[in-house]
């Protein structure tokens, strides 16, 4: 499915450009009217991104979150800085169905690992972002992207298939925030390699045929925030490109 995405900062809709807060473009929209829009045009599901939240748990948009969940009509999934078993309990008192989790996914395995248990597989998605090596490889990076591990993509989800991980929202850090088209390769090795994943694609889809091409290798829902915001195209075309490619 495609799943349109809204980054918050105080309330406001942004956007980032590869992850660096210094480089903010600021959206003169509703958060809730945008959501009530997305919904209206389709959509099923929303992906919020609690930018304040990432920098400071104790400054995350409880209210902002619990307002959309429930005025949208969507069904949401939520990240930015999800730290402790509070942050989890706190989205889901707000009416997040799916939390989303990067850097803690990345440094504290068996943290997760205990999360999955608690809360059931299609309550967390893992959020892997990844720098491609020059040799092929997908490097993970964690902490809003200004630190690289030493792992790859294969070696974090390995961690988490026996708990039975479902969702992972997988960036290729090179084409967020640019509009140049979506790494399609990417998630065609990684679907064939782990089909019982569910993936979602996320980072420079600038046109309908990038969302056909990720359709036509059996990617399974897509992210879509600048594209959007920027009008590259409307979410109803592109709802209906998808289901038809």
């Amino acid at each position: 499915m495609l799943i349109p995405a809204l980054d918050l900062i105080d309330g406001r809709v942004v956007r980032l450009y590869q992850g660096d807060f210094n480089q903010k473009t600021e959206y003169p929209l509703d958060p809730l009217a945008q959501a009530q829009s997305y919904q209206a045009a389709g959509a099923e599901w929303l992906h919020l991104v609690d930018l304040d939240g990432a920098k400071n748990p104790d400054k995350r948009q409880q209210a902002l979150l619990k307002r959309i969940t429930q005025e949208s009509g969507l069904r949401c999934q939520a990240g930015g800085g999800i730290r402790t078993q509070q942050d989890l309990d706190d989205l889901f008192a707000a009416g997040i169905e799916r939390v989303v989790i990067g850097s803690t996914a990345v440094n504290n395995a068996d943290l997760v690992r205990h999360w999955f248990a608690e809360y059931g597989t299609d309550a967390i998605v893992l959020a892997l972002d990844v720098n491609i090596a020059d040799d092929g490889r997908a490097m993970v990076a964690t902490h809003g992207w200004q630190e690289s591990s030493s792992l790859t993509l294969d070696d974090v989800l390995n961690r988490y298939l026996e708990v039975g991980c479902r969702h992972v929202l997988c960036t290729d850090i090179s084409k967020d925030g640019t509009l140049t088209g979506t790494n399609v390769e990417l998630y065609q090795r990684y679907k064939a390699l782990y089909p019982n994943i569910q993936w979602q694609a996320s980072g420079g889809v600038s046109n309908l045929q990038d969302l056909i091409d990720l359709k036509q290798v059996n990617c399974d829902s897509v992210i879509l925030g600048k594209s959007l915001l920027t009008g590259q195209f409307e979410l109803a075309e592109a709802i209906k490109c998808w289901q038809n490619a």
